[in-house]
């Protein structure tokens, strides 16, 4: 039960960024929010390799959301990242790569 918690703990920055999604139509006030969400969850607890893991996934995300937009796979209204994608898209994923790999580390742990 320790774990599904510390998981749950884990994940409460993605499911904040998510339930603004609706809320904050700018998209370049939710990239900021998200910024701030990033950085206060990366200081109440930061782990190993937290930092490469946000970049890897930020950066990889950019190029398979550009594929998924560019083969037709996937649309969005809000597109204010290069024309095909909202610009907080990639910051969402960059943080949820960091708690899935946290989630793993928890899963792994005696």
């Amino acid at each position: 039960m320790k774990k599904v918690i510390a998981i749950f703990l884990n994940a409460i920055p993605v499911l904040l960024m998510i339930g603004f999604i609706p809320i904050v139509q700018n998209d370049y006030y939710l990239g900021l929010a998200y910024l701030g969400i990033i950085v206060l969850a990366l200081a109440i607890k930061h782990t190993k390799n937290d930092f490469v893991v946000l970049i890897f996934g930020l950066i990889i995300m950019v190029f398979a959301e550009w594929l998924f937009v560019s083969t037709g796979v996937e649309t969005f209204t809000r597109n204010s990242l290069f024309g095909l994608m909202p610009l907080w898209l990639p910051l969402l994923w960059g943080y949820g790569f960091v708690a899935i790999k946290r989630a793993v580390e928890i899963i792994d742990s005696r």
